[in-house]
């Protein structure tokens, strides 16, 4: 029997459970006024989940609860349901045309892949896009890096969320033009990452290799027993020299850079551009690395 290929195979269902009927119209959402501790805020978005409410969905189960808000409350974030799923940034050709690729290299869905799995599955694609022609040896080991930024615990396979979640990206990139793609950035991260050019320059530019680092920037994780920021949830978002949390990032963020000619400087637009990608990558509240920028 066929595997039954459809959106809801790949992405897996968006449940919307309501509240009871006693429960005050908008109750399942807060404003940032309301929030407490028990209530975490997307850092991608301005929606703001009771923790029964995330329960209710399927998104918390068990004791993680108090793991979501406190990560939530740290200047890595936590993203939503909706944020999470990268997947849901496609439109329908374009979850159709992905759909069929996976078809036709027979990638099974909801089943994780081995090395040996994602490289097959990236010389059936080449192959696909460009005649017969079967990826260089330089395009293989570029995957097999992409394949270990996608196993960060080394585990000897990726999980299926996060193979979808770089295919999607991919797919992004290859059919949407550069405005299509920043149209897709929230106000918090456009704001988070006008912090950061800013942080990491002393006029309207900042240098090519500051850029580049940013690039990786986005992906740096919290360790998982640091404590928590201090700040209100509702704080979450741009991290400046004056916030609680940039002390502890501020090293990591201004560490030196290696030594190399600089060719070009890069202004806000020029960055923003170069960087909308990689701000989308790190929306998945996975350690992996959906996208791992090049050097």
């Amino acid at each position: 029997m066929g595997v039954e290929w459809s959106r809801r195979s790949l992405t897996g269902p968006v449940v919307s459970h309501p509240l009871p009927s006693s429960a005050p119209p908008g109750s399942w959402m807060m404003t940032s006024l309301q929030i407490s501790a028990w209530s975490p805020e997307s850092l991608v978005c301005t929606r703001v989940f009771h923790d029964g409410c995330l329960r209710r969905v399927g998104y918390i189960q068990g004791d993680s609860a108090a793991e979501v808000t406190e990560t939530a409350h740290t200047e890595t974030g936590w993203s939503c349901h909706y944020c999470n799923n990268l997947n849901l940034l496609l439109t329908e050709e374009e979850m159709y045309s992905l759909t069929e690729t996976f078809q036709q290299c027979k990638v099974i869905p909801d089943c994780s892949l081995t090395l040996d799995d994602f490289l097959r599955y990236r010389h059936q694609t080449a192959k696909r896009g460009d005649g017969d022609r079967a990826l260089s040896e330089e395009q293989e080991e570029q995957a097999a890096r992409q394949f270990a930024a996608l196993d960060p615990e080394h585990r000897g396979h990726i999980e299926w969320p996060d193979f979808l979640s770089h295919e999607s990206l991919l797919l992004l990139q290859q059919l949407r033009p550069q405005n299509s793609l920043l149209r897709l950035l929230t106000v918090k991260e456009r704001e988070r990452a006008r912090a950061t050019f800013l942080a990491r320059g002393s006029g309207s530019a900042i240098s090519e290799a500051e850029c580049r680092h940013a690039q990786h920037s986005w992906f740096c994780k919290r360790p998982p027993d640091a404590s928590s920021c201090s700040v209100s949830v509702s704080h979450v978002g741009p991290i400046t020299d004056s916030s609680p949390a940039s002390s502890s990032s501020k090293s990591q963020d201004k560490a030196p850079l290696p030594t190399e000619p600089e060719s070009r400087f890069v202004d806000w637009p020029t960055f923003l551009q170069e960087n909308v990608v990689y701000i989308l990558a790190a929306r998945p509240n996975s350690a992996a690395i959906h996208l791992k920028p090049p050097g």
